[in-house]
This record gives structure tokens, C-alpha cells and sequence, in this order.
């Protein structure tokens, strides 16, 4: 199994990685381990983590409050956010 990001995911990391390098030199890179172990659990598991839509589920990240919205095509894990969970967490449903 393998995964892909939609180019909003990738905005979105980006983001969390920008801003995270700006509140500490290097926290950043953290957030970029946390987010590919993240990774890895969902490719072990695709269908364990919690359902948010018909056909989108959610896993959080363990040491930031940022969650990975994806879904499982064939043998593909397709992530649409990286999303802060405490900043209105269900707004990634609205992007078109």
C-alpha cells in the first residue's frame, strides 16, 4: 500500500511545518517525524482509525494536535488534510 497527498494536504504541512519551525528551530522537523510515523500507521491499518464522512476517516498524530483526513482507494491511502484539530477541524469538508 502507498499513499498520496492532494495539494491542499501539502499546503496544509507546510504550513504546520512553518509555523512550528517558527516557534522552535527544529520543532518543525519534529512535526515531520510525527506526521511519517503517522503515516506508517495508517498504511498498517488503513480501516482502523475513526470514520469523519461516507468515505473519509481521520487519524491523529500523537504529539501535535493535528489530524490526517484520507481515504483508501484500491491500494492507495489518498490524504486530503493535515488539519489542526482545535481550529475548526471539520473545515476541511468544505474545500471544493
Amino acid at each position: 500500500m502507498t499513499y498520496r497527498f492532494l495539494a491542499s494536504a501539502v499546503a496544509d504541512s507546510g504550513a504546520a511545518i512553518e509555523y512550528y519551525d517558527g516557534v522552535s528551530p527544529g520543532l518543525g522537523l519534529g512535526f515531520v517525524a510525527e506526521l511519517e510515523r503517522t503515516l506508517e500507521r495508517i498504511l498498517l491499518n488503513p480501516e482502523a482509525w475513526a470514520r469523519v464522512s461516507d468515505g473519509h476517516r481521520r487519524c491523529r498524530l500523537r504529539r501535535f494536535p493535528y489530524g490526517v483526513i484520507y481515504s483508501v482507494t484500491d491500494d492507495t491511502v489518498l490524504v486530503a488534510a493535515v488539519y489542526h484539530l482545535h481550529r475548526r477541524p471539520g473545515s476541511w469538508s468544505e474545500r471544493s
